[in-house]
């Protein structure tokens, strides 16, 4: 694992580049938090060490504007520093260090805190097995480019957007936004028990098939509820199951499984019922071609109050030059091969 360490003494620097050399991990050296800054928006690094005070930018400026910026992947921040007292522990927290090296440390003090943040950094590997199970299920619904990819990043934004407003702030407090990046792919992991002869077929379902086609929602829902049996303090379970079931909810009550409406439906199932029909809406199919944005935003607009939530709508349109720039990034000018009745029932 590659380490930037940030210190502008260069001996310092060449200790703990020594040390980690010792341990076999990569370092990295910055000579204050402004190029450290620099680094990162060029590279990935999951540990930073830094000195505490630096110029132009010290260590605790660059923990602040690390927990700012990088959301993607978690970055674990030692800060190191001769401060000792409550207060500066309290202020090194706060600024959003994980851990304190007190000068002078001895190279296994070094040691040790790595590989705290080894374990730290190892649950993240949740995500990939999450997001490979989502793109497990996705497989057998052939639906081509990175619909994935592009639902969670919506959501993120409108869960970003939402959280900032008063009346959702207590709501989404903590880890919310992140858990709905993370459990967003999981929407239509029930399609792994729907036949064949259901997901697969190419012309349009009849009333019995429609039928199959919508348990997905509580196949998907059942299969995540085992597992928070056996982990029911895992809450990106509890929200993916959430997300499971009632993604296909709307509004006015009109939606399925439950016909829940307003606020019976779990608002991380509102949030993704926007972003996937936004997906569907924008994506090319054989019979179509895709929307545009505005025709899209249009339809959701239109939907505001009976398909979707009027709240969610509103944080759609405060972020939509977010939603249209994810959109061109992951526009590959790829096309799908899925026929309309898969759209009627992402819709």
């Amino acid at each position: 694992m590659r380490v930037l360490v940030v210190e502008d003494d260069p001996i310092a620097a060449q200790l703990i580049e020594h040390a980690l050399t010792q341990f076999e991990w990569e370092p990295v050296i910055a000579r204050d938090g402004v190029e450290a800054l620099g680094m990162m928006n060029s590279s990935e690094f999951r540990v930073v060490i830094s000195d505490w005070e630096m110029p132009r930018m010290n260590g605790l400026e660059l923990c602040r504007r690390i927990r700012e910026h990088y959301s993607r992947h978690y970055v674990y921040c030692i800060l190191l520093t001769s401060r000792r007292g409550t207060e500066n522990v309290v202020e090194g927290l706060g600024a959003g260090a994980d851990e304190f090296l007190t000068k002078p440390f001895s190279p296994d003090e070094l040691y040790v805190r790595l590989r705290v943040a080894q374990r730290i950094l190892s649950l993240e590997s949740r995500e990939l097995t999450i997001f490979s199970l989502a793109k497990l299920a996705e497989s057998r619904d052939p639906e081509t480019g990175v619909h994935l990819e592009r639902m969670r990043e919506y959501c993120q934004v409108l869960a970003a957007c939402l959280a900032t407003t008063e009346k959702y702030r207590v709501e989404m407090s903590g880890d919310y936004v992140e858990l709905i990046y993370l459990t967003s792919p999981l929407h239509d992991i029930g399609k792994v028990g729907v036949p064949d002869t259901v997901l697969l077929k190419p012309g349009q379902l009849t009333r019995e098939e429609f039928e199959i086609m919508k348990t997905h929602t509580e196949i998907g829902a059942e299969t995540l509820n085992a597992l928070v049996d056996i982990s029911p303090d895992a809450k990106y379970l509890r929200m993916a199951r959430d997300i499971a079931w009632s993604h296909h909810e709307r509004f006015d009550g009109s939606g399925y499984p439950r016909g829940l409406n307003g606020h019976q439906i779990p608002l991380c199932g509102r949030i993704v019922a926007v972003a996937d029909v936004y997906d569907a809406l924008t994506t090319r199919r054989v019979y179509k071609p895709a929307y545009l944005h505005e025709q899209a935003r249009d339809i959701i607009l239109e939907g505001s109050g009976s398909h979707f939530d009027p709240d969610v709508v509103q944080a759609f349109l405060d972020a939509e030059d977010e939603i249209i720039r994810i959109r061109q990034q992951f526009d590959q000018g790829q096309g799908a091969t899925v026929s309309s009745n898969r759209l009627s029932a992402a819709t």
